[in-house]
């Protein structure tokens, strides 16, 4: 397996997000990803710097509207009278408005579906290099050059919709990396079909809007419940894809509490859609918020589950690019990562 890691990702660093309409420090910080990196350097593996990829990856996910936005948006914010360190909106579109604004303020109400997602004076860098990141590990997967890469993201991305950030996400990576590998295996004569797996405690809205009315990537999702959980309007079991996408889109929403066990028969599951679906290759979001110990506790997998659920994902037999997602107890991520992959490696 090859680990792939932008160092320019560390540059986002956004002091503080706004939550139940209080203001409390960021959890989405560049610890998340130091840590994941020490459990890769204890193992001795070589962590590659990505190639630039331009914007093309970017562009095939995401409106030029929205990039343009995150390419110049801090900038534009620090200009004004008494702005604050970070870009947090206090307004947002909602759906009888349809007017693009032209100055700062209404284009991050328009851009940012909600207050977790503030733009800081390293953001859109660190978003660029994700984007290669994760390009890099569809490109190395799906040229057959390797069975399996690993993306190290941050910021995540899977909140991420065409035109909106969200959740701490901005570029999509798990997008990036599923519509890049698409012309590549049908170059190397495979299926020109890609699944995406979520296994995040968070619906991925974002990669479902993307790919919601497309039939060459199946999306599923394994999540908490959004009746009382992020992202509350969407990732309910009825959204199953539109028009050419009907039937491409899986959500298994689960209630507060699952345990690990009943995770695990969800992936087993999902797992048995994808194999229906015949892809020509996996994409996982893996997300380590599922974890027992982190600050949102809504699901129990323990350390060694991610071993199991690293098995069971290898074990499927797909060519396999690895998204990091969320996880925010970094004094648990690095033996997390370390689980899943000895699994990951034992599956294969």
């Amino acid at each position: 397996m090859r680990f792939i890691f932008a160092e320019a990702q560390l540059r986002h660093r956004p002091p503080t997000f706004l939550v139940r309409g209080q203001i409390k420090p960021c959890p989405e910080k560049p610890e998340r990803a130091q840590a994941l990196l020490a459990s890769l350097k204890a193992r001795g593996a070589a962590v590659e710097e990505p190639p630039s990829y331009g914007a093309g990856p970017r562009a095939a996910v995401h409106s030029a509207d929205y990039l343009r936005f995150l390419e110049t948006a801090y900038a534009r914010w620090s200009a004004l009278p008494d702005a604050a360190e970070v870009i947090i909106p206090n307004v947002h579109r909602n759906t009888d408005m349809a007017e693009y604004p032209a100055g700062i303020v209404g284009q991050a109400g328009w851009h940012m579906a909600d207050t977790a997602c503030p733009i800081g004076p390293g953001t859109w860098e660190a978003v660029c290099g994700g984007a290669d990141t994760a390009a890099h590990a569809a490109t190395l997967v799906a040229s057959g050059a390797e069975r399996a890469a690993y993306a190290l993201c941050r910021p995540p991305g899977h909140h991420a919709s065409r035109d909106m950030a969200g959740g701490f996400c901005y570029i999509n990576n798990a997008a990036v990396a599923a519509q890049a590998m698409l012309p590549l295996l049908a170059a190397q004569g495979k299926a020109p079909r890609v699944a995406v797996l979520d296994v995040d405690v968070h619906h991925g809205n974002g990669t479902q809007a993307i790919f919601y009315e497309r039939d060459d990537v199946l999306v599923v999702s394994i999540h908490g419940d959004p009746n009382n959980f992020y992202p509350w309007f969407a990732g309910y079991a009825h959204e199953r894809g539109r028009g050419r996408g009907q039937g491409c889109n899986l959500n298994i929403p689960l209630p507060v509490g699952t345990e690990e066990s009943t995770f695990l028969d969800m992936v087993d599951h999902a797992l048995a859609q994808v194999a229906v679906f015949g892809p020509g290759a996996l994409v996982l979001s893996l997300g380590f918020d599922t974890f027992i110990g982190d600050p949102l506790a809504f699901f129990k997998v323990t350390t060694p589950g991610f071993a199991e659920l690293g098995r069971r994902i290898s074990a499927a037999k797909h060519p396999t690019v690895l998204v990091q997602e969320g996880g925010y107890d970094c004094d648990a991520l690095a033996a997390n990562l370390a689980s899943f992959l000895d699994g990951f490696a034992e599956g294969a």
